[in-house]
């Protein structure tokens, strides 16, 4: 299921990467966002239901941060609100996306897990903090090809 979550969250921030860019406008984000969020929102209370123990809680919570990020997202761009919220909430996803790092037995998933934190806090430091980011578009976009769409492929090609 890793695989197919993945494949959609690297479309989502690819597109969300060409919005903060100014190619698309936000409000045209919200019904890619609403899908994802809800695709990964029930795959890991799934997934929480098939658990059979910590390792399994573990992977569905680390899913849940990003099913609430993408619903979080949506809900910001329909409404039209600033973003403070979601920025606050990315700062708390980013410390626990370190935790989530150190629990990984295999090296490339610790790897994805940092980078995803660094994604995080910089959205954090975004919109959060409110600080203007230069780089964070273009950051966005690499992870979701980096980070989520390749990998994803590669989970379901069985080339992982």
């Amino acid at each position: 299921m890793l695989g197919v979550a993945l494949l959609f969250i690297g479309a989502v921030l690819i597109v969300n990467g060409l919005s903060l860019a100014g190619r698309i406008e936000p409000k045209d984000t919200v019904a890619l966002n609403l899908l994802v969020g809800l695709l990964a929102l029930f795959t890991n209370l799934l997934g929480l239901v098939r658990a059979g123990g910590t390792p399994d809680y573990l992977a569905s919570a680390g899913g849940l941060l990003f099913a609430f990020t993408y619903l979080y997202a949506a809900a910001t761009h329909w409404f039209g609100l600033k973003g403070e919220g979601l920025g606050w909430y990315s700062g708390f996803v980013a410390v626990s996306a370190l935790v989530f790092a150190a629990a990984q037995q295999d090296w490339r998933m610790a790897t994805l897990w940092l980078l995803w934190a660094s994604l995080w806090l910089l959205f954090f430091i975004s919109m959060g903090l409110g600080r203007r980011l230069r780089l964070l578009p273009h950051y966005t976009v690499a992870c979701g090809v980096g980070t989520c769409w390749a990998p994803g492929l590669l989970m379901l090609t069985g080339r992982w």
